[in-house]
C-alpha cells in the first residue's frame, strides 16, 4: 500500500507539474509575442520623426550606407531596420539590416515570415515607411530559456518530491504498521487486548473488532484447555486402576488368555502415555514456557538423564556429552525445559534405531543437541511430523505430540529451535537442536 501511494501521489504531482508548466509555456509565449510586438512598434514609431528630420536636413541624394558606415563599431543588433520610399527603394538602413529591400509590404501594421516579424510604420504624407524587423530566432530562443527555467526545477523537485511523499506517506501508515504487528503477535499464549487509544480515528474500529475477536478466542481456547486438562486428569485414575487390575490378572492368567491380557495391558499404557501428552499440551497452551528468574537449566537436565538412566529400555542408549564449561542458564521455566527434555528424547529413544545410541549434548554459548540414529527424513516429512497428531512413516508407537508440546515451550521460552535430518555432518540420523538465548523462530 504504501508503494502504491508513493507512486500514485508522485506520479500525480509530475503530471500536475508538468502541465501546470505547460500551460505556462503557452501563456508565456503570448505574453512575451505581445512584448515583442509592442517594444517592435514602439520602436518604429519613435524611430519615424528622427528618421524625417535626418532626411530633411540631409542635402543632395541619400545613401544607403551611410548610417552604416556611422555605426561600424556597433555590435549586434537585436533590431533592425530599414527606411524606404513610396518604390520601396531603401533610404537608410541599419548596419545589420539587409542591403535588399524586405519582404514586408509597404502597408502599416504587422506582418511576419518564418524568419522575421516585421512592422511598418508610415511617415503622415504617405512618402516615408519604416520599417523594423525582430528576428523569430530571438523570441523562440527567449521562450526556449524560458520554457527551461519552468521544467528544470520540476525535474529538480521530483525526486524530492517522492523523499517527502514516502517519508510523509511512511509517518502517516506508522499507525497501520503498529496495529499489523500488534496483531501478528497474537497467538495462542498472547490474547492481550490491542491498545486503540494511541490509533487514528479510522483505524480505532479495526482495533475494537479485533479485540472483540480475541476475547472470544482467549474463551474458546480457555474452555479447550479447561477440557483437555480435566479429561487427561480424569483419566489418568481409572487408566492407573485398569492397568493395575489387567497387571494382577496377567499374573494369573496362562496361554492364549493371558497373551490378551498383555495386549490390554500395552493398550492401556498407550492410552495413560495418551492422557500424559494431552496434560502437558494443555500446559503448553497455557504458557508456562515464560520465567521470570534465572535458573541452571543444566541441574535440571542432570536430573532428566537420570530418570531415563533408571529405565531399563534407556540406560543403555542413552549418552550424555558436556563441552568443558558449557553452562545452561537464563530466565526460563526449570517445568517446561523438563517436559520439552523428556518429549525430545523419549522421542529419539522411541523412533532411533533400537541398536544405536541416542547422543545429548551441551555445548559453549547454550547450545543443546539430541542426536538419534535414523533413516534421514524429506523436507515434507520434517514439516509433518512439526503437527499435532503428525507421525511421519513410522510403525513405533505414540501420539505424535511429543514435538509439538516441545516446539510450543521453546517459543514460549524464546528458545531458538530446528530440527535437522540428516543430522549435521552425516548422511543420516535426526537431530535436534535448541539454542538458549536466540530468539525463537516465529
Amino acid at each position: 500500500m504504501t508503494r502504491r501511494l508513493i507512486l500514485w501521489l508522485t506520479g500525480a504531482t509530475t503530471a500536475f507539474w508538468l502541465i501546470a508548466a505547460g500551460l505556462g509555456i503557452s501563456v508565456m509565449q503570448d505574453e512575451f509575442g505581445e512584448f515583442f510586438d509592442g517594444s517592435l512598434q514602439e520602436t518604429a514609431e519613435r524611430l519615424l520623426p528622427l528618421v524625417l528630420d535626418d532626411l530633411q536636413r540631409r542635402q543632395g541624394p541619400s545613401s544607403p550606407q551611410h548610417l552604416r558606415r556611422q555605426a561600424e563599431d556597433i555590435g549586434d543588433e537585436y533590431l533592425v531596420y530599414q527606411v524606404r520610399d513610396t518604390q520601396g527603394h531603401v533610404l537608410i538602413r541599419s548596419h545589420d539590416a539587409p542591403v535588399e529591400a524586405f519582404e514586408a509590404p509597404l502597408k502599416r501594421g504587422f506582418w511576419g515570415n518564418d524568419d522575421f516579424q516585421f512592422y511598418t510604420a508610415r511617415s503622415a504624407d504617405g512618402t516615408v515607411f519604416v520599417q523594423v524587423a525582430d528576428a523569430m530566432a530571438n523570441r523562440n530562443e527567449a521562450i526556449t530559456e524560458g520554457g527551461l527555467a519552468l521544467f528544470l526545477p520540476v525535474l529538480v523537485l521530483i525526486p524530492v518530491s517522492i523523499g517527502l511523499i514516502w517519508l510523509i506517506v511512511r509517518r502517516t501508515l506508522a499507525p497501520v504498521d503498529d496495529l499489523r504487528r500488534a496483531i501478528e503477535e497474537k497467538d495462542g499464549g498472547n490474547m492481550a487486548p490491542v491498545p486503540s487509544r494511541m490509533l487514528p480515528r479510522e483505524l480505532q474500529p479495526i482495533a475494537r473488532s479485533v479485540n472483540h475477536l480475541l476475547t472470544r478466542l482467549q474463551a474458546a481456547f480457555d474452555a479447550e484447555r479447561e477440557f483437555t486438562a480435566n479429561s487427561a486428569h480424569e483419566l489418568r485414575t481409572p487408566i492407573a486402576g485398569a492397568l493395575a487390575q489387567t497387571q494382577m490378572l496377567i499374573a494369573e492368567l496362562d496361554g492364549p488368555e493371558k497373551r490378551r491380557a498383555q495386549q490390554i495391558e500395552a493398550s492401556l499404557v498407550n492410552l495413560g502415555h495418551t492422557a500424559e501428552k494431552l496434560l502437558q499440551l494443555a500446559r503448553a497452551e497455557a504458557g508456562i514456557g515464560a520465567g521470570s528468574t534465572n535458573v541452571d537449566l543444566a541441574r535440571v537436565l542432570d536430573l532428566v538423564l537420570t530418570d531415563f538412566e533408571r529405565s531399563s529400555q534407556a540406560s543403555s542408549r542413552l549418552r550424555f556429552e558436556r563441552e568443558k564449561g558449557a553452562t545452561l542458564e537464563g530466565p526460563y521455566s526449570e517445568d517446561a525445559f523438563a517436559i520439552v527434555l523428556r518429549n525430545l528424547i523419549e522421542n529419539a529413544l522411541l523412533h532411533g534405531r533400537a541398536e544405536e545410541p541416542v547422543v545429548v549434548r551441551l555445548e559453549k554459548g547454550g547450545v543443546l543437541r539430541i542426536v538419534n540414529d535414523a533413516a534421514p527424513l524429506t523436507p515434507d516429512e520434517l514439516a509433518v511430523i512439526r503437527k499435532r497428531f503428525g507421525r511421519g512413516a513410522t510403525m513405533s508407537p505414540g501420539s505424535g505430540l511429543g514435538l509439538s508440546i516441545a516446539e510450543r515451550l521453546l517459543q514460549q521460552m524464546n528458545v531458538h529451535f530446528e530440527i535437522l535430518s540428516p543430522a549435521t555432518g552425516r548422511k543420516d540420523g535426526f537431530e535436534v537442536v535448541m539454542r538458549f538465548g536466540e530468539k525463537a523462530a516465529a
